[in-house]
């Protein structure tokens, strides 16, 4: 993005959030400290997700669903919402001519890292961002953890104006 200043070197803020109870969307939020009176925004390079898995219940397809969003949302949401950075998935899926013991498992993770044609993931231009998760069908309850990679950049009253702007409308 043009006029986009880094202020800061790396920074790696990790973070997790579990269930509030089995199969309850939860969301955690997750203070980025940006000094908006100099308009710091948070530039993300690389993020990962990793959730629990699900459990194998016989005859029940059950799922873990986490998103990192720039914004607080009442679903978890995945990369088709702008406000989603980035989301994973695992899931048991199980039908009912298959074994008590049966299941196919499967792994989901979108994106971890920004395109080599393209400098970061996604701008955040408020002073948080949310994990979220919700399991389908679990008897316990899930947790999601995720490490964001990126740094602190500051940007023109104007620029910084729009992000704050649109990402809050994406909400």
């Amino acid at each position: 993005m043009k006029g986009l200043k880094p202020s800061s070197s790396p920074i790696q803020i990790s973070a997790l959030v579990l269930e509030s109870a089995a199969s309850t969307f939860t969301s955690e939020q997750i203070d980025l400290t940006l000094n908006v009176l100099d308009q710091e925004v948070f530039v993300v390079t690389q993020l990962n997700i990793d959730v629990d898995a699900p459990d194998s219940i016989p005859t029940q397809s059950t799922t873990v669903m986490a998103s990192l969003s720039t914004t607080q949302r009442t679903s978890v949401g995945n990369i088709s919402n702008s406000n989603v950075l980035g989301s994973a998935q695992r899931q048991i899926i199980c039908n009912a001519a298959m074994t008590a013991d049966g299941g196919i498992p499967f792994d989901r993770e979108d994106p971890l890292f920004a395109a080599i044609s393209e400098d970061y993931l996604g701008i955040i231009a408020t002073n948080n961002c949310f994990l979220n998760i919700i399991g389908d069908f679990n008897n316990n309850a899930k947790t999601a953890r995720c490490r964001v990679y990126g740094f602190r950049a500051t940007l023109s009253a104007a620029g910084y104006a729009a992000l704050v702007q649109s990402e809050l409308l994406s909400a």
